[in-house]
């Protein structure tokens, strides 16, 4: 298995792993804290990172994805971190500026992202399986 791909899915399972505790951590305490925005930053990075090196595996033509496949995870990818990198931002918002009943409410969009955020890395591990 190429060096490059091990660091991905590390990077990846990372962002994953940030993202699940930040997401239910904050779900558990019932309000917004710092440390989930810092878990959901993280997890944006990893995934980011990890994303990145998988773009660059894709171009060079070592993966072996019809053009569909490729379409669909290449779309829900892009999709999944833009909602990542608006979820942060706007956890940062709220974080800092926003209302007692925004950090006590926030968990239900957190999970939606996060639910969200699972299409592309089940359809990455499936087609990962599958090549």
């Amino acid at each position: 298995m190429d060096i490059k791909l091990v660091f991905a899915i590390i990077t990846i399972t990372l962002a994953l792993v940030f993202y699940t505790v930040g997401v239910f951590g904050e779900r558990k305490s019932g309000t917004l804290q710092k440390k989930h925005v810092v878990t959901f930053w993280c997890g944006l990075a990893f995934d980011t990172t990890g994303t990145t090196i998988m773009s660059f595996i894709a171009a060079a033509g070592t993966a072996q994805l019809s053009g569909v496949t490729r379409l669909l995870h290449g779309i829900t990818g892009v999709a999944a971190i833009a909602l990542m990198l608006f979820h942060a931002v706007w956890a940062t918002y709220v974080l800092v500026r926003g209302s007692e009943g925004l950090r006590s409410s926030f968990h239900k969009f957190s999970v939606i992202v996060w639910a969200v955020w699972l299409i592309p890395y089940v359809l990455g591990m499936v087609v990962g399986m599958n090549a």
